[in-house]
């Protein structure tokens, strides 16, 4: 098993950033690699809810994901269970930390853990690294 890490700041305050990963009209701004569309976003916001996303990519295929929130502390932290549709592998594990940062901006660290290996790893980073691109070009409509 391995995991990613991925550090970032955002422009927008923790409360903002936060209710991007479990709000589903703020899903539909940045989650998913490309600029392709989020199809369906479901969440129930609280310990223990579940969330299921599909996201369109540019390329026409459609991915949906789904899990179950395991922490859930706003505006300070999360931790999911992550599954993808389709797929009989057992679940891995996103965590993400809201801290503030200078100017009223949000440092975001992102954990995608106990990923099945290195090829699955690198897949997921670019996966995560293309969502988070988006997710800082929006970060003024969060607020």
């Amino acid at each position: 098993m391995t995991s990613l890490t991925i550090v970032r700041v955002i422009e927008a305050p923790p409360a903002a950033v936060f209710a991007a990963f479990v709000e589903p009209e703020k899903i539909a701004l940045w989650w998913g690699p490309d600029d392709g569309p989020v199809t369906h976003a479901e969440v129930d916001a609280r310990p223990g809810g579940r969330f299921h996303v599909r996201f369109r990519m540019l390329d026409g295929s459609e991915h949906g994901c789904f899990g179950n929130f395991e922490v859930f502390e706003p505006p300070h932290r999360l931790a999911m269970s992550w599954s993808w549709e389709g797929e009989d592998t057992p679940a891995s594990y996103v965590q993400a930390s809201f801290a503030p940062a200078d100017s009223g901006h949000t440092e975001l660290t992102f954990v995608h853990a106990q990923l099945r290996d290195a090829a699955t790893r690198d897949s997921h980073e670019h996966g995560w690294n293309g969502a988070l691109d988006k997710l800082q070009r929006k970060a003024r409509r969060l607020s």
